[in-house]
């Protein structure tokens, strides 16, 4: 059998104007993440990222802590969603990016608005009656990141294991379909998916087992003594 750790980036840059890049929080989460991994998992045969900036960088950190590795793959198909697409489709004001970072800061609980805003947009996605207003349909994501696992497991000898660097709505997707959760509740696993935690899957062949979801431990008792605990 050949194992799969998927690993969602550390805490990306919520609220500014590049989201995708890594906060000083999130690289010392990457590096916790790999200095918990020496022990479990320390000469990954295969290690593969998404295209996104915090995915590269979360790798980045991660080996480097882990001390070990192969060349690092990039992959595509383990990229995210365009949530920001999603959010400009339901409302087309929110096409400009400032605008609804200002609407959501004028309210008494920005993350609640936001999370509800977000909710009603991932829903009317994946709720797939309008798709010909989105550049990539929930059913394609699907398609694409279903076909990423399977590439990643026929890769996999026996007793062999890979190292993915990616986000929670891939992760959200791969888990939610191995517990055979419905497709409309399956990325809100990616909404308690802890800043650098592990997934571990098992992978015999085609056949693909869930074996642990969101692992975060790490992550609760760094080092210094302070929690590096985030989920955005």
């Amino acid at each position: 059998m050949g194992a799969l750790f998927l690993v969602r980036h550390g805490q990306a840059s919520f609220g500014a104007a590049n989201y995708d890049e890594l906060s000083d929080l999130g690289v010392r989460q990457s590096r916790c993440l790999g200095v918990a991994l020496r022990a479990r998992l320390p000469s990954p045969t295969i290690v593969i990222c998404g295209r996104m900036r915090r995915h590269r960088q979360t790798a980045d950190a991660c080996l480097e802590a882990l001390g070990a590795g192969p060349a690092l793959d990039v992959d595509g198909g383990w990229d995210e969603y365009d949530h920001n697409e999603l959010i400009g489709v339901l409302e087309p004001r929110y096409r400009e990016q400032r605008a609804f970072a200002e609407d959501i800061a004028r309210s008494d609980d920005p993350a609640r608005a936001f999370q509800e805003i977000f909710a009603r947009s991932v829903a009317r996605w994946v709720g797939g009656a309008h798709d010909g207003e989105y550049r990539e349909t929930w059913s394609a994501f699907c398609a694409r990141v279903d076909g990423a696992l399977a590439t990643l497991a026929r890769r996999l000898g026996r007793s062999e294991s890979a190292l993915v660097f990616t986000s929670g709505g891939p992760i959200a997707r791969v888990c939610g379909r191995l517990l055979h959760v419905p497709a409309e509740s399956q990325l809100a696993i990616g909404w308690t998916l802890a800043n650098a935690s592990v997934s571990k899957l098992i992978a015999r062949g085609d056949v693909v087992h869930l074996s642990t979801l969101n692992e975060h431990t790490h992550c609760e008792t760094a080092q210094d003594g302070r929690s590096l605990l985030t989920y955005r």
